[in-house]
């Protein structure tokens, strides 16, 4: 299966031969992030680092989407929308909650976590382990409900 940066260099050629300025512009933005963090690390970013990246721009576009539709700006609120899931279509499968929650539970058992103040050992192992699949505040939501928070 190619990575990201594969899936994204064919995708791109693929939107400009459609003409799909949308696709392009967004694809274009996502290369231009990922570029980013590779200057930061003074290395290629890692596939872990790259879908780090996009949940960060996931994010971005829900909190813009939601700004631009309070502010009475549906036009922009809807672009943010179309962005969003084009890059939601670079990001693996998202767990449901019973998924996310047995994962949690593994990762409670293989901590020995007991009590609220060892959330951060769980966060760790799951930050890890779920890359992608389950933003960090649905993983916070889980582990501090198991835990008893």
């Amino acid at each position: 299966m190619p990575g990201i940066r594969e899936r994204l260099a064919e995708d791109m050629k693929a939107a400009m031969r459609g003409k799909e300025e949308l696709r392009l512009g967004t694809i274009r933005m996502i290369r231009s992030e990922i570029l980013n963090k590779d200057k930061e690390h003074g290395k290629e970013a890692a596939e872990e680092d790259i879908l780090k990246v996009l949940q960060g721009m996931v994010k971005k576009r829900e909190e813009a989407a939601e700004q631009f539709a309070k502010g009475g700006r549906p036009d922009l609120a809807a672009k943010e929308r179309d962005e969003l899931a084009i890059v939601r279509s670079y990001l693996p499968a998202q767990l449901g909650d019973a998924e996310l929650r047995e994962a949690a539970q593994a990762a409670i058992a293989e901590t020995g976590a007991a009590t609220v103040k060892d959330m951060g050992k769980v966060m760790g192992v799951l930050s890890k382990r779920l890359a992608g699949r389950a933003a960090g505040a649905r993983i916070s939501q889980a582990v501090k409900a198991l835990l008893g928070g």
